[in-house]
């Protein structure tokens, strides 16, 4: 196969970025329409002991876990390529991340995810919890906060003997190549958590099934844009492989949290000529837009803002929350939950786990304060 131009790999790059913005839009109109969301599926429960949202959730990840094992039987792609392939668990930074922004996402009325389709929709408490999210993110990327996550939390961690995903720990165990672990566990798991989301009846509903099953195919269909179509065996210039306009050089799917920081990054420092759009970058805009569409199709759009200082002092510590542990936990419940989870790592099961802890303590000190 012949060395791609320079000009081609721009083109293939332009080519990936429209693709990931349309399954973003996409998404941004089925979390709107469906009601899609992690905080409030959780609020469902530990309320209501309401299951149907959490379901929702259940079949968007079973779908993405599934699409993504069975690509990797095939041989089209490998968990060791994506973002989640870390040598070391660090638990202390996904546990107290994931809790972090467990506590956020219920003061700031919403995940990430949620705040996006909520501005696109009209909510303008949601832009704040964004800027605020973003600024607070890019600090622990890059600014104070990073001194001390590099410091203190993220040393803190345990070497996995077979290595952070199942597929491994699976392949290890029955003495089967990796593609084949991969795809034996995910088939096992989207299995277990089908059994648990199609035995309630009340649940199968067409709009249920299409925003579960519809995310969870939209996940898995960015994986393969990201690590398929953009990928690049041979880039011109270094000769090595590369993934095209991923922020990390890996394979990416959906995730909001740095790619918030990189926007705020880009608005303030275009100039230096460094910038540059990412895929994650263009996944947030293309959820923003997809809401924005629908609610103006459905006559939902409205304009809303804060009445109460309160609800603005509690918005922005829900922000400031999860900038800090959606980075920390390196990302957020899209981030980790469904595309970290779908690849089965266990580093995404720590975070997922400490955002489910974080979201229930905040619930029920709401009750109580109530």
């Amino acid at each position: 196969m012949s060395l791609m131009t320079l000009d081609e790999v721009q083109n293939l790059s332009h080519v990936v970025r429209i693709a990931a913005f349309v399954l973003a839009v996409l998404a941004g109109v089925l979390i709107h329409r469906g009601h899609f969301c992690t905080m409030g599926a959780i609020s469902d429960w530990v309320v209501m002991r309401d299951a149907t949202r959490l379901r929702q959730w259940a079949l968007a990840l079973a779908v993405a876990t599934l699409g993504f094992g069975l690509m990797s039987w095939a041989g089209w792609i490998s968990p060791l390529q994506t973002i989640y392939a870390s040598p070391r668990l660090s638990w202390l930074s996904g546990l107290v991340g994931g809790a972090l922004f467990g506590v956020g996402m219920v003061w700031g009325s919403g995940c990430t995810s949620k705040s996006l389709v909520r501005l696109g929709a009209g909510n303008l408490k949601s832009l704040v919890v964004l800027i605020t999210m973003a600024v607070f993110a890019l600090a622990t990327l890059r600014g104070l906060t990073a001194v001390w996550r590099v410091s203190y939390m993220d040393p803190v961690g345990m070497a996995l003997s077979h290595g952070p995903f199942a597929g491994q720990w699976v392949a290890a165990l029955l003495g089967v190549s990796l593609a084949t672990g991969v795809g034996l566990s995910a088939v096992l798991v989207s299995l277990l958590l089908l059994v648990w989301v199609l035995k309630e009846r009340s649940f199968n509903t067409p709009l249920n099934l299409v925003t579960g099953a519809g995310l969870g195919l939209l996940v898995v269909a960015l994986w393969w844009v990201s690590g398929v179509l953009g990928f690049l065996p041979e880039h011109p210039e270094s000769l090595e492989p590369v993934f095209l306009t991923t922020q990390s050089g890996r394979m990416e799917a959906m995730s909001f949290t740095a790619p918030l920081a990189y926007w705020l990054d880009a608005f303030m420092y275009y100039s230096d000529g460094s910038k540059r759009l990412s895929l994650g970058m263009v996944t947030v805009a293309g959820v923003m837009s997809g809401a924005a569409l629908h609610a103006r199709l459905q006559g939902t759009f409205r304009w809303e803002g804060f009445a109460q200082t309160s609800d603005l002092m509690r918005h922005l510590a829900g922000g400031a929350f999860m900038g800090v542990g959606g980075v920390l936990a390196m990302g957020c419940t899209f981030g980790q939950g469904l595309s970290g989870l779908s690849t089965l790592s266990l580093g995404s099961v720590l975070a997922v786990l400490g955002i489910a802890l974080g979201a229930a303590a905040a619930l029920q000190w709401q009750i109580r304060q109530a």
